[in-house]
């Protein structure tokens, strides 16, 4: 009722929460695939308006990094990144990067607010898929890196459902490696995920069509929190 006694009417309309910065991750993690190459994701995060401390990891033994000796197979190298997971973070991941965030996820699941994997296998054998086999070539261009990545078949395909942060799946549909096919296997299993697929985008498509992902990240990161 207005001040003279009568009905105010008010009409019915949808309202979109912002959400504010301290509801946000306090750390972006970019993790790269198996070339561990630290920069990969710099373009990125060069672009992408978003408070949190940025954390780029490098593999040990991989792209110029220094080996650890306590990083000396695939189970140590997760928990390197799992125990850095303290405080509420997004991952950010690209190729096997993928792998050890699902697993990060599924392990620290009150922490790891949003998932952004880009060609990624996710935990999944690819071989059905028709995707190149990527390990020949990478044992040839690097022979002396370590094998961790080259031996994995970590099957994470009963997990995935399991995964509870929202996901943004990020494809290429002229990947040889991991195919379109996979990134929609990944969004029928995945619970809280949405994929896009970037047209002409390869395998690095994070790096090179930087100026295209960016804001469908930023989205994802914002509009989820």
């Amino acid at each position: 009722m207005d001040a003279w006694g009568n009905p105010i009417y008010v009409r019915r309309t949808s309202i979109r929460l912002i959400p504010t910065v301290a509801a946000l991750a306090e750390t972006l993690m970019f993790l790269p695939g198996a070339s561990g190459n630290v920069d990969f994701w710099r373009p990125v995060s060069d672009r992408l308006e978003h408070p949190g401390t940025r954390r780029f990891f490098s593999w040990p033994g991989f792209g110029g990094a220094p080996p650890e000796p306590d990083v000396t197979r695939f189970e140590e190298l997760i928990s390197r990144v799992t125990r850095e997971i303290v405080r509420p973070v997004d991952l950010l991941a690209q190729s096997m990067g993928g792998v050890i965030a699902v697993l990060a996820a599924l392990e620290k699941p009150e922490l790891v607010r949003h998932l952004v994997l880009s060609v990624t296998s996710g935990g999944m054998d690819l071989r059905p898929f028709g995707a190149a086999d990527w390990r020949a070539l990478a044992l040839q261009q690097n022979p002396r890196t370590p094998d961790w990545f080259r031996s994995d078949r970590t099957d994470l395909t009963a997990r995935l459902r399991h995964v509870v942060a929202p996901v943004l799946l990020l494809w290429g549909d002229a990947d040889p490696i991991s195919p379109v096919p996979v990134g929609q296997r990944l969004a029928e299993l995945l619970p809280a995920s949405r994929l896009v697929v970037i047209r002409g985008g390869d395998h690095d498509l994070i790096d090179s069509r930087a100026d295209e992902v960016t804001p469908l990240i930023q989205r994802h990161l914002w509009d989820a929190a």
